[in-house]
């Protein structure tokens, strides 16, 4: 295993502490491992928080800012936050208007979030609400899962409910429109290498050279099948037919395209990646509303990518186009 790191067991404090040092317009909790936007709480505003297990950089931290997350909890790598750790980002960015948890479906997250929401309503009387993603179409039920996973999808959510809390709409809104990115979102995924997690020391799981893996989740989850490997071409066909299978996106305003590196693929690749996908869509008389290309959701070091659609009206995407300012996702700003 070769990574740049110091202790094993220091990976997440240690790299909170550099998050801080390099935006300091968050506030960093590094005991807590929570971080948050530097004015929250806003008065009036529609808190929005989320977490996951770290090792899914710049998911979820990165996207703490104006106009998308006032908090993200970090679990240890792949290991859901605590329900402690939820609290105390629930309690930071209350600013009387409710706060919203976007939970990933994964048992731990929805578990931990479920409580943390009970407790936080026990204590102060807080409105929370809650949305959970689960726009992966490779698979029912998986090992960390009851039902579909939670993934690319997240990214999407969190900058369009985040648009709408911005503008200052009230909870049950701002909890609507998350639920209808989620219900028009669909997502497919391929790993080209497995990943190391650092206190393992190993590969995760074994792919061998010369195979891939179809419809991989985030933490090396086994997917639909493993096959030979393939031109990138054929490769966006096996990942956009089954999300086009699995929803109409057809007609309205067009699709919102997330092409998402797992990490290990350098941009060149995505970029090519993204245009076979543009091609698949073309073919199947889907238009292309907007794009987002890069590593925004990742899985460690793991080489491959996945493909996300939403399905776009007007309001969605005057939100997505609405300004954000996060360390990772920046426009209109």
């Amino acid at each position: 295993m070769k990574k740049l790191i110091n202790a094993t067991a220091d990976v997440v404090p240690e790299a909170l502490r550099g998050m801080a040092a390099a935006h300091p317009e968050l506030r960093v909790d590094v005991d807590n491992r929570v971080v948050v936007r530097g004015d929250a709480p806003v008065r009036g505003k529609v808190g929005l928080v989320s977490g996951g297990g770290s090792g899914h950089e710049p998911m979820h931290a990165g996207f703490v800012g104006p106009g998308m997350l006032d908090a993200a909890c970090a679990g240890e790598v792949f290991t859901s936050p605590v329900p402690d750790q939820v609290v105390a980002a629930t309690t930071a960015v209350d600013g009387g208007a409710g706060v919203l948890h976007i939970v990933k479906n994964y048992t731990g997250d929805v578990m931990n979030f479920e409580m943390a929401a009970e407790l936080v309503a026990a204590e102060s009387g807080t409105e929370v609400s809650a949305v959970v993603v689960d726009d992966d179409v490779a698979v029912q039920d998986s090992l960390y899962t009851a039902g579909r996973r939670g993934v690319g999808a997240t990214v999407l959510l969190e900058k369009m409910a985040g648009a709408a809390a911005e503008q200052g709409r009230p909870l049950a809104e701002v909890t609507e429109v998350a639920r209808t990115v989620n219900a028009r979102a669909r997502s497919m995924g391929v790993a080209l290498t497995s990943c190391t997690v650092p206190a393992a020391g190993k590969p995760t799981f074994d792919l061998p050279e010369g195979e891939m893996e179809i419809g991989i989740g985030i933490h090396g989850e086994p997917g639909r099948r493993r096959v030979p490997v393939a031109p990138a071409r054929e490769i966006a066909e096996m990942l956009v037919e089954p999300v086009l299978g699995d929803l109409d996106f057809t007609g309205g305003d067009g699709v919102l395209v997330f092409l998402n590196g797992m990490g290990g693929s350098p941009l060149i690749e995505l970029y090519l990646m993204y245009a076979e996908v543009v091609g698949v869509l073309e073919k199947s008389g889907v238009p292309v509303a907007r794009s987002l290309v890069g590593s925004y959701m990742t899985s460690l070091e793991m080489a491959g990518c996945s493909v996300t659609l939403v399905r776009m009206d007007d309001d969605l995407l005057r939100l997505w186009d609405a300004p954000v300012r996060t360390p990772a996702l920046r426009w209109g700003v």
